[in-house]
């Protein structure tokens, strides 16, 4: 059996259609009680639909129920104990599942949604009559696909539909139909009874009537007084015989509806509810619903919530010229124009462009500006914000809080919240996150850091990656924080009164805690990282940024990806609120690596490196525009100075896969844009892979302990391995190249200068008969490092390197300077000779002993006589 809900609407009589064309067995009984609406529909398309009415349907045993569009189950006879029960419906469950229920849902605008999609998916064919139905069940829960609960799928389905034969006509027919006198008298009685409320920034309307007989589809008023005055949420309380009828609307996310209606036991979903109360007095029931609107209404968004703190002002004698360079400096589309601490006007983009190009440069921006004191509160609503951004046709206006400018809020900002759904506070979920991750000591100094940060007057943040990876569940010590104030005056402050020492640096606005000893307050750290909220911009393209003192905001703003623009409050009214002005939460959740903005790689190109080494460590990807941008910036990579190019391949050498990262680099072709000479390929992957045991291999052969001490700990302190990998195939000549690009140290350049000049000795050293003695004369020049490369890279000398690293280059004359001496050798370049001759011939093997060396020195001699 298929049913639904009593007063039954198009949406769930389209429901019961769709489950019968997927279920075909069923038999789909409707209700006793149908909107008039529907009646009408029905009687025109009876003989074409499969529906039975109640008083036709045969009594017999039911063993499974479908019900559509409600979770209530109806008194049926004939239903068994243990029957299957299936709920469809896209309102959120709000039951618990007895044994036998199952239920489907799912975030659409309709009923009907869920059930087309699989209608779509099957060889099931529908009459027009058919597709209309769905489809008015689809319009009448959407508003035509106009309610702010409509979907994506709710479109396609409509779409598909409207391709199947739906006729708009007669669904504009069924869901617009006038209403009746008795609706009429209804009406009128509620539009004199209305009443509006604010709670929480906002509207309300109550409107209450008495009805002196039954009025059908009270629901239908509620649209037409809605479509009249548009509060955010509409109650209507009917009094009719001895019930009231509650029907209730809302367009808002602050507002849950059905959450109202539960408390007079009814139901629905967010957006539409209702409820039939009995026993109650009208009056009552209004004062109680006022209390639960006081309760339930969420608080709306407040300019605060979305504002830049801090805000660059403008003279009204700044000339026309002067105005246009801060705008192209900060990025800004307007600017407040204060007189003498006060607020005058705005000026924007477009009346700087008009002036400019009238050749008005030098004229004072007062001549141009939008005059009046145009701004909002801080604690003003959006609604308050849109309101006079239209009266005063501008998108940026300035926020003041007793009598001062204390930010700017702009219409983008405006976009940024009706195009991210609001998320409910994860202030206790991170404040948890954070206890649990961070040593309790560090955790306290924080605590105690944000406290003393206060009391100056300052908001102290973690911020970046290390609050992405405390929400990636892989949390890292790596703290970098932000203070919304000075950096340096807090660092100090902190200082004095849990000791350790500050070095600062006044350009940028940074400062490094230090703590000296065992006895470190952050243990297992010995510093932390202070930097003062600051805002950049760029003189040229690939250019160092100038720096300025900003909000946190603005300062997360100038990050290289949205993943890395959150941050967590610390203070003690908002501790571990997270700020997410950038999308930031949502791009983790999805995987993706976004910039903020188009210019984020030709401001600095090194952002590239970055993008890619963070997209194969989190296994993320680079989002498709993204991608783009990086094409189009790859010729800038040029213009980029080595020393920058080199830390940021460190850190891709450092990371524990960078085979990985190399590999995208080389199929974006990141590398050869670096230098020509830096390739990749699969053979050279599987050579990087290896690269840490290689290393522990080699070091393992050395017979010489000077010989392990150029590499450090494997393989992390040798970037200019990972360097001489890549540029395996280079010339002598191309190397020169690449040390000068890159701007190379000494020692790093001399290996990769020995590993060219090796590479040219390979027929020498893989020549038939090459004795011990001339394979040490050909390798004892370079070092342990090149030497290595050569061994990693070339097969057929490994023998040979091995015998070399293993053995020979241990080798040293038992003979020294004073026993030359004592066998009467006179002093003089002799005896280096002598000494190289005799190391010869131990490597040879013509000499095992002292005395053996002896016997060629006395030879020697004699010959030289």
């Amino acid at each position: 059996m298929i049913t639904t809900h009593e007063n039954t609407d198009f949406d769930a009589l389209a429901s019961m259609l769709g489950a019968w064309k997927l279920y075909p067995e069923a038999v789909p009984v409707l209700p006793r009680r149908l909107n008039r609406n529907l009646r009408d529909f029905l009687t025109l398309y009876w003989d074409e639909l499969p529906f039975v009415r109640p008083e036709d349907f045969r009594r017999q045993r039911i063993d499974k129920v479908i019900l559509v569009d409600t979770q209530g189950v109806p008194p049926l006879r004939g239903l068994r104990p243990n029957a299957q029960i299936t709920i469809i419906d896209h309102h959120p469950l709000d039951r618990e599942l007895e044994k036998g229920m199952t239920y489907r849902g799912g975030d659409t605008g309709s009923t009907t949604t869920l059930l087309v999609p699989e209608l779509m998916a099957k060889p099931v064919s529908l009459s027009r009559v058919e597709a209309t139905l769905l489809l008015l069940g689809i319009y009448e829960d959407t508003g035509s696909l106009t309610y702010p609960g409509t979907t994506p799928a709710d479109v396609r389905c409509a779409a598909w539909l409207l391709e199947r034969g739906a006729n708009l006509e007669v669904v504009n027919d069924f869901l617009r139909q006038p209403i009746t006198e008795a609706q009429q008298a209804l009406y009128q009685r509620l539009l004199e009874g209305a009443e509006f409320h604010d709670f929480q920034g906002r509207s309300v309307m109550i409107a209450s009537a008495q009805a002196e007989t039954y009025v059908e589809e009270i629901s239908t008023l509620a649209h037409k007084l809605r479509d009249l005055y548009d509060p955010q949420a509409l109650f209507l309380l009917v009094r009719m015989e001895d019930r009231i009828q509650l029907v209730a609307r809302s367009t808002t996310d602050a507002l849950d509806v059905a959450e109202i209606a539960r408390h007079f036991d009814g139901g629905g979903h967010s957006k539409a509810a209702a409820a039939l109360i009995e026993g109650q007095d009208l009056a009552v029931v209004r004062e109680r619903l006022l209390q639960l609107l006081g309760a339930y209404v969420k608080p709306t968004t407040t300019v605060r919530e979305i504002m830049s703190f801090g805000a660059h002002t403008l003279s009204p004698k700044t000339t026309v010229a002067q105005a246009e360079e801060m705008m192209r400096r900060y990025g800004h589309e307007g600017f407040p124009v204060v007189d003498r601490g006060e607020l005058v006007g705005i000026l924007t983009r477009r009346e700087i462009d008009r002036a400019l190009h009238h050749g008005l440069h030098q004229d004072p921006v007062e001549s141009y500006m939008h005059k009046g004191k145009i701004s909002v509160s801080p604690t003003d609503s959006v609604e308050r914000l849109q309101q006079v951004m239209m009266e005063g046709g501008v998108g940026q206006v300035p926020v003041v809080e007793d009598g001062e400018i204390v930010g700017i809020v702009t219409r983008t900002d405006l976009i940024k919240l009706w195009s991210e759904p609001r998320r409910a506070s994860r202030a206790k979920e991170i404040a948890q996150k954070m206890e649990e991750f961070l040593p309790p000591n560090l955790l306290a100094f924080l605590k105690k850091a944000s406290k003393v940060a206060k009391e100056m007057g300052y908001s102290l943040y973690p911020v970046g990656g290390f609050v992405r990876d405390l929400l990636l569940g892989t949390p890292t010590l790596d703290i970098d924080l932000v203070v919304e104030g000075d950096a340096i005056a807090l660092a100090r402050r902190l200082a004095q009164e849990v000791g350790g020492r500050v070095h600062g640096h006044s350009r940028f606005g940074t400062a490094k805690l230090i703590f000296e000893g065992e006895e470190s307050p952050v243990a297992p750290l010995s510093s932390l990282d202070f930097v003062t909220a600051r805002t950049e911009f760029y003189e040229h393209p690939t250019a160092l940024p100038s720096v300025e003192r900003s909000s946190i905001k603005q300062d997360l703003h100038r990050r290289d990806f949205t993943i890395n623009t959150l941050a967590i409050s610390l203070d003690e009214e908002s501790y571990g609120e997270l700020l997410d002005f950038y999308g930031g939460e949502k791009d983790i959740e999805q995987g993706l690596i976004r910039v903020l903005h188009n210019l984020s790689f030709v401001e600095d190109p090194t952002r590239i490196l970055r993008a890619i080494r963070l997209e194969q460590r989190l296994g993320f990807r680079v989002e498709g525009r993204t991608e783009e941008l990086i094409h189009d910036a790859l010729d800038l990579l040029r213009r980029v100075s080595g020393e920058r190019i080199c830390q940021e391949l460190e850190a891709i050498f450092r990371e524990e896969q960078p085979t990985r990262a190399l590999e995208r680099l080389h199929s974006l072709e990141v590398l050869s844009y670096i230098h020509p000479t830096l390739r990749y390929d699969d053979n050279l992957g599987e050579k990087i892979k290896a690269l840490p045991q290689s290393i522990r291999e080699w070091r393992a052969l050395a017979c010489r302990r000077e010989e392990i001490a150029p590499f450090g700990a494997p393989p992390q302190d040798e970037p200019v391995l990972y360097l001489a990998l890549l540029a395996d195939k280079a010339e002598s000549q191309e190397i020169e190249s690449l040390i000068s690009r890159l701007k190379l140290k000494a020692k790093e350049a001399r290996t990769l200068r020995q590993v060219a000049q090796l590479r040219t000795l390979v027929p020498q050293l893989s020549k038939k008969g090459l004795s011990r003695s001339g394979l040490y004369r050909l390798l004892r020049p370079y070092s342990s490092q090149a030497i290595f490369l050569l061994w990693m890279t070339t097969k057929a000398l490994k023998k040979r390197l091995e015998l070399y690293h293993e053995k020979l280059a241990c080798v040293e004359p038992l003979l020294k300077g004073q026993d030359l001496k004592r066998l009467g050798v006179p002093p003089g370049p002799i005896y280096g000779q002598i000494l190289e001759a005799l190391r010869d011939a131990r490597l040879d093997g013509k000499v095992r002993s002292k005395k053996g060396e002896e016997r060629l020195v006395r030879e020697f001699l004699a010959a030289k006589r």
